[in-house]
């Protein structure tokens, strides 16, 4: 078997909140159906489903891996009016990372690499 993507389906509460939460992270996204749309990013893609479990929500991480830690800081704490929460640029052993959480309590570990 020869792969060369793997894509996410993210839960949305609100659909409507969760697209907008995504477009202004700076993903571009386009309606693959009327419950589905897809974002991407350069060669980063996901879906976003009109489908909501808190469950699976809430135990949801993805890690988005960026080349400037402190620019994609920067970027997400100039986001305003969602339901979100971050923490502050931690340093650990294999580089730096924001948690961010989603409006839907989706967690994404956006983390800069020490090594490329």
């Amino acid at each position: 078997m020869r792969v060369d993507d793997i894509r996410v389906f993210i839960p949305a509460k609100d659909f409507t909140i969760s697209k907008a939460f995504y477009t202004a992270l700076g993903f571009n996204g386009s309606d693959a159906s009327e419950d589905l749309t897809l974002y991407e990013k350069g060669d980063c893609y996901f879906f976003l489903s009109r489908f909501y479990n808190q469950e699976l929500a809430t135990n949801l991480m993805m890690q988005l891996s960026v080349h400037d830690i402190d620019e994609a800081y920067e970027h997400i704490s100039s986001i305003q009016g969602f339901d979100i929460k971050f923490t502050q640029i931690k340093a650990e052993p294999w580089g730096k990372v924001v948690y961010l959480w989603g409006p839907s309590g989706e967690l994404w570990h956006v983390t800069e690499f020490n090594l490329r």
